[in-house]
């Protein structure tokens, strides 16, 4: 059973176009972020809002500063360079650059072998 749920999709929440990108949240990122919350909020549900509303502000914040969150560095080890992130807490938001779009790509908790997750996933 869920104890929390996001009253809309999150990717359709309406991004405003303040800065020079438009924000883009793929359904991988918004159901890393949703498995997320519904975690934490089985403990507190107010910690679990104010985790999602943390996570959202940063990555509403790429509008003006795309270039913020550094290159992943497991990806660089491969060179690898397209593909940044920022970390917010325990959590790494995973994202890339086109043109004047930002993709947010996952929501992964930094703790877990970020490698092996991204393997399990390219291989799906």
């Amino acid at each position: 059973m869920r104890n929390f749920t996001l009253s809309t999709k999150f990717w359709e929440f309406p991004t405003f176009f303040q800065g020079s990108h438009k924000i883009f949240w793929t359904k991988t990122a918004v159901e890393d972020l949703e498995e997320i919350i519904e975690y934490i909020s089985i403990e507190s549900i107010d910690i679990a809002i104010k985790q999602y509303e943390k996570i959202k502000a940063a990555a509403s914040k790429l509008d003006s500063f795309p270039d913020r969150g550094r290159i992943i560095p497991e990806l660089q080890k491969q060179n690898i360079y397209k593909y940044r992130e920022l970390i917010i807490g325990p959590w790494r938001v995973m994202y890339k650059i086109e043109d004047n779009k930002v993709y947010i790509l996952a929501v992964i908790d930094g703790r877990r072998n970020i490698e092996e997750i991204l393997m399990k996933r390219h291989l799906r």
